[in-house]
């Protein structure tokens, strides 16, 4: 079949196998000007010249998905910011409608989340990834080159009203670029922040794409010493190479390292050594670890991160 508005489906490292609608699908439209975006440089925008139509969006779906029944997720994307389609709340209600089995996820620069009406458009999602590579003014100008009018405390208060709203899984994306937000300062600053907004999941990763702009990836032993910065949160880091070495964990480090950071499956088969990997089935088993699975993405984390979620 032919398809002008959906595509793929492209398996995710992050959410498994995925089926695309570019709500955008003319021309690049976005708010943001990312140093790290994969799309050609493009001006600013708060509008999508010539959206799709719901019907012509919601019959593709319902084509796709008997095309493709394996799909893990239907991504709601664009060639920019897919909150600034302006018939949002109508596509989702329909999509709802017709997924069945599937989750519909939302992949967003975090640029309307202060909104009401996105917030509760976004509220009926099964999934919600927002972007935060930065929580200073300054640092999120020059990575993000956000429009004027947007500020980077409005996105923060922001998500920290609509997580007290949103009952579903919110992952939260940091993309790191060397000499921009590569240092512990601004990585500490994000770890504040976040354990107010209390995200179910926490994606680093790098330049993985060639950007628009000249600028350069963090290499991986880089991303992993940012990471340790982040406490009582889930971090997903993604990896694009095998390791040169790996850790031999005893049993007590595995559940100190757990208990100050839930470890993904990617994190353990890229950092623990073979009987590392050994002893933490044993604490599994011994129920001195339990296994969430969160976004298509398993991770090793203490029992009492439960209680935490629950209070959140």
């Amino acid at each position: 079949m032919t398809y002008k508005i959906i595509f793929g489906p492209i398996q995710s490292r992050r959410f498994g196998l995925s089926l695309g609608i570019d709500l955008s699908p003319d021309e690049k439209s976005c708010n943001f000007d990312c140093l790290y975006c994969e799309l050609a440089v493009a001006q600013v925008t708060d509008t999508i010249k010539n959206p799709p139509k719901v019907e012509d969006v919601l019959d593709e779906v319902k084509r796709a998905v008997v095309e493709f029944p394996d799909i893990d997720v239907i991504t709601l994307t664009a060639n920019g910011e897919p909150t600034l389609y302006p018939h949002l709340d109508a596509l989702v209600d329909g999509l709802n409608l017709i997924k069945k089995d599937k989750k519909l996820l939302i992949l967003s620069n975090a640029s309307t989340i202060y909104h009401n009406k996105i917030q509760k458009i976004l509220c009926k999602i099964d999934i919600v990834k927002l972007s935060l590579d930065c929580v200073s003014e300054v640092c999120f100008k020059k990575i993000d080159r956000a429009m004027d009018s947007i500020m980077i405390a409005d996105i923060i208060e922001g998500m920290k009203q609509f997580r007290t709203l949103y009952k579903g899984t919110m992952v939260i994306e940091i993309l790191v670029i060397k000499g921009v937000n590569d240092n512990l300062e601004e990585m500490q600053k994000l770890n504040t922040a976040l354990n107010e907004i209390h995200p179910d999941r926490i994606d680093i990763g790098s330049i993985d794409r060639p950007p628009a702009y000249a600028v350069q990836p963090v290499m991986e032993d880089a991303l992993k010493v940012l990471a340790g910065a982040f406490e009582n949160l889930p971090v997903h880091l993604i990896y694009k190479k095998e390791p040169e070495s790996r850790v031999d964990f005893t049993e007590d480090e595995i559940i100190e390292t757990v208990k100050r950071r839930p470890q993904s499956q990617a994190d353990v088969e890229h950092l623990f050594t073979k009987k590392a990997q050994e002893r933490l089935q044993v604490l599994l088993e011994a129920k001195k670890l339990i296994m969430i699975d969160i976004a298509g993405v398993r991770f090793y984390a203490s029992p009492d991160i439960k209680q935490k979620r629950k209070n959140r």
